[in-house]
């Protein structure tokens, strides 16, 4: 019987979190560009660019995105936090006119997650965010599922290596899919059973029903 030392837990979907998954984890350490809104006093030492004893108001820095969420305030301004370069408007026009040129990877590689994330931040731009997201996952999605069945039994390096990290759960959970048919198909294996993203769906409608 096989046994694993780590059972994965699934991040959270949208603006939620998971703190149990690992990937949700590496998220919330991915750093933001921020301008403080007003004085950190006696922090200045997490400022390398200077040798004051305070952080002023007007600073330009980076803080990670667990920080960020707990600093930020809608009513209190203690900071502001900028776009980081791939949801700003040129990056959405590229996505917009054919997302699957673009290496998320490189660019993220948490590009849906972190994504997500912004939108608790108030900016004019979040429903462009939030659309850009969705169509650059529906316009990618095809092409994923399609390398992932069509890769049986083949180095698959060089088609993930592009991936958001979420595409790569995909991938994966669609190669499993495929290694699993081909196993019964062979005689290899006794029954199919429902994949992990069928199960997970499941558990969510039953948990959307109880009162």
């Amino acid at each position: 019987m096989d046994k694993q030392s780590y059972l994965p837990v699934q991040p959270g979907v949208g603006m939620e979190d998971n703190f149990l998954s690992l990937d949700d984890i590496l998220l919330s350490h991915q750093r933001l560009p921020i301008r403080t809104e007003c004085v950190f006093p006696r922090l200045g030492f997490l400022e390398k660019s200077t040798d004051t004893q305070d952080i002023p108001l007007g600073t330009k820095m980076e803080l990670p995105l667990w920080l960020s969420k707990g600093l930020y305030e809608r009513k209190r301004k203690v900071l502001s936090v900028e776009l980081p370069k791939m949801y700003r408007e040129g990056w959405r026009t590229v996505f917009t006119a054919d997302p699957n040129v673009v290496d998320l990877h490189k660019m993220g590689p948490y590009y849906y997650g972190l994504g997500s994330q912004m939108l608790h931040f108030d900016s004019p731009e979040n429903p462009d965010i939030a659309q850009t997201l969705l169509q650059t996952f529906i316009g990618r999605f095809r092409r994923t599922m399609d390398s992932s069945q069509n890769a049986y039994n083949e180095d698959t390096s060089a088609l993930v290596e592009r991936l958001d990290c979420l595409e790569k759960a995909l991938f994966r959970s669609g190669q499993s899919g495929l290694n699993g048919f081909q196993s019964w198909e062979k005689g290899q294996a006794s029954q199919l059973t429902a994949s992990n993203l069928v199960l997970n769906y499941r558990k969510r409608k039953i948990t959307d029903l109880q009162p």
